[in-house]
């Protein structure tokens, strides 16, 4: 597949529907069976990954509806009858994952930093970067992702009463997981899924321990 260059306002577009994922840390805490809540984005993930199937096979409907929506916002455009997984597909496997994985506490931390940290460094590197870090990312945009990804996380430990040891946890978890995202090419897995499930680990532990 080849790469298809987007512009800052797409990425723009990218990131705000990453924003609006943040109703899975309200249903992640808010739902009090953990099995809820994992079927439902279990549904989702499979009804996400079956209609950018329908785009790459150019279904009737499903394939014009998808492509009017997000063509524009892919950053590889598919083969003919490929199986696409987007970042939208693997935000929602991690929060299959760690809604399955970890306690409620820490599975709606871990998705909060994700969501917002990894739309802060991409916006911010992409239009103030000026420090090149590896893999063609900018020290700017790793600086974002950990103010920005911290700062929501210790919100969200405020609103939700968590324990103080949890932000100690957060603040130490959140530098793996900033790692992961800096270098996602050479670790092979998508930032979207390794962040939650490194910073929920984290959290995971602290909880146990406390």
């Amino acid at each position: 597949m080849a790469d298809v260059p987007i512009s800052y306002w797409e990425e723009w577009k990218r990131k705000l529907i990453h924003l609006s994922s943040l109703w899975m840390v309200f249903a992640v805490v808010l739902i009090p069976d953990r099995w809820v809540a994992a079927g439902l984005f279990a549904f989702m993930l499979i009804g996400t990954l079956v209609c950018e199937h329908a785009y790459a096979c150019r279904w009737p409907v499903l394939a014009p509806l998808y492509g009017f929506f997000f063509r524009r916002m892919l950053r590889k455009e598919p083969k003919y009858g490929a199986w696409i997984v987007s970042g939208g597909s693997y935000v929602l496997m991690a929060a299959l994952l760690v809604t399955v994985l970890y306690q409620p506490l820490a599975a709606g931390g871990a998705l909060a930093v994700m969501l917002t940290g990894d739309a802060a460094a991409a916006l911010v590197g992409r239009r103030f970067g000026r420090h090149k870090a590896p893999n063609n990312k900018s020290w700017e945009g790793v600086a974002a992702f950990l103010m920005v990804g911290y700062g929501v996380l210790a919100l969200y430990l405020y609103l939700v009463g968590a324990p103080v040891v949890l932000y100690f946890a957060g603040a130490v978890a959140i530098l793996p997981a900033c790692a992961a995202e800096l270098f996602e090419k050479q670790l092979r897995i998508d930032d979207n899924f390794s962040i939650p499930v490194i910073v929920g680990a984290g959290l995971q532990i602290a909880l146990l321990l406390q």
